[in-house]
């Protein structure tokens, strides 16, 4: 796991990021709970502005379409604060957004790692419909260009085998430890 950044100042902010089926939407809503903080998912926001699904955006607009739209509705949940955000897995690729995730020394970021065999398995047992599972083949290169990308994360949390509670206690209480203005608070909901 990688320690602390020093140039982080206290964290106003919890950015989730990961591949598809990481856990970043389950796992989100629970860290907001134990920091008393809200959540945001960032696609499903994009969703609501739109009125429509991430596959009707894909269709109509395209993945170039589709990522403006998401960098513009990351650039405004940024200006939120004591928010956790879940990141679309493919958000990161984009330089725009990276930039503005990096402008602010007050959001924390944590990678939801796990083995790309079981966040696909988990997305194929999920409802949610995924249009870049359409090609399979360009799957393993997707997560091997955003690899890079989610592994320059604050933090980097192991999934495997573990259940949603224990990753949010654990990032709760990563967060806490560097935000000491919720520290006691979080450390009292988490027991």
């Amino acid at each position: 796991m990688t320690s602390h950044d020093p140039a982080l100042t206290t964290p106003t902010q919890l950015v989730l990021l990961g591949f598809m089926g990481a856990g970043k939407s389950t796992v989100g809503p629970l860290i907001a709970d134990l920091l008393g903080w809200h959540f945001y998912d960032a696609d499903q926001v994009l969703e609501h502005r739109a009125g429509c699904t991430i596959a009707e955006i894909f269709d109509r607009r395209g993945e170039s379409g589709f990522r403006q739209l998401e960098e513009s509705i990351v650039a405004g949940l940024l200006l939120l604060n004591r928010t956790v955000i879940a990141l679309g897995g493919g958000a990161i690729e984009s330089a725009s957004t990276r930039s503005l995730i990096a402008s602010r020394p007050d959001v924390c970021t944590a990678f939801l790692d796990g083995p790309l065999e079981v966040l696909l398995d988990r997305c194929n047992q999920s409802k949610n419909v995924r249009p870049v599972l359409q090609d399979r083949d360009g799957i393993e290169a997707r997560y091997a260009k955003r690899l890079p990308h989610y592994r320059s994360a604050t933090m980097t949390i192991s999934t495997t085998g573990r259940t949603p509670q224990m990753i949010a206690r654990e990032i709760a209480e990563r967060v806490a430890s560097i935000n000491p203005d919720i520290t006691q608070y979080a450390k009292e909901r988490s027991q």
